[in-house]
């Protein structure tokens, strides 16, 4: 499947966007945001590998004292980070975030066109790396 379709039960007649329910919507999205995101898991996704969670890593490793930020620690393929609000995760691959309880939280990034004047200057300039970092330094400044 090359993509996710909506289409009415009994008959079958294909759905657009303006036909589904907004609940529906949500939620079937919010089903296919959890299938990408592990999809990594299973080596689906190339842009996650063992070697990118590495770098983002290191890189993270790196920066974190460039922000003077001490809450932060960074195992395996996700990044802790212990804020006086709360305490989360963010999957190195995929910029998942959760909080301890394990509630999914949701940061959409804003795409570089619509960016504002502030520029972060990170060592990589892969999108998802610097999307990954900015909202790691957002939850620990605690700015969420």
């Amino acid at each position: 499947m090359n993509g996710c379709a909506f289409s009415e039960r009994k008959t079958g007649r294909p759905l657009i966007i303006k036909e589904i329910p907004d609940v529906i919507f949500s939620e079937v999205m919010r089903d296919v945001d959890l299938a990408v995101s592990v999809a990594h898991a299973g080596g689906v996704d190339p842009e996650t590998s063992h070697s990118t969670i590495e770098m983002r890593r290191a890189l993270l490793e790196f920066t974190l004292p460039l922000f003077k930020l001490d809450n932060v620690r960074a195992e395996g393929s996700h990044a802790y980070i212990d804020e006086k609000k709360a305490s989360y995760t963010v999957h190195l691959g995929s910029s998942v975030i959760h909080k301890k309880d394990g509630e999914m939280i949701v940061m959409t990034p804003v795409h570089s066109q619509h960016r504002g004047r502030l520029f972060l200057p990170f060592a990589d300039d892969d999108p998802k790396t610097a999307e990954i970092l900015t909202k790691i330094i957002f939850l620990a400044r605690g700015k969420i």
